[in-house]
């Protein structure tokens, strides 16, 4: 996955409002492993993958359904984050 940037960060974030809370787990892994595959094709081919982009975590949550950024950072987007953060800081092996 590319580097990490605030907006890979909102952008995952508001997938991950968009969808069920008991799906949420599995969509951030899912969005992750996505980036991982699209970075993957994109240093070996040059070009960016068919369905997952550039290997940004932005370009892999922008394939989904996005809820709108929150005015503030209210509970549900703090918990969202938190999700991500788990997900990203986990171990190898998701």
């Amino acid at each position: 996955m590319r580097p990490l940037l605030p907006g890979d960060l909102d952008a995952a974030v508001r997938a991950l409002l968009a969808c069920p809370p008991a799906a949420r787990a599995a969509l951030a892994d899912a969005m992750l492993r996505q980036a991982e595959e699209a970075d993957r094709h994109r240093r070996q081919t040059g070009l960016a993958h068919p369905r997952y982009g550039t290997g940004s975590l932005m370009a892999a949550a922008l394939r989904h359904p996005l809820a709108p950024l929150p005015d503030q950072c209210d509970t549900a987007y703090c918990g969202c984050l938190l999700l991500l953060l788990d997900a990203i800081l986990a171990p190898a092996g998701r």
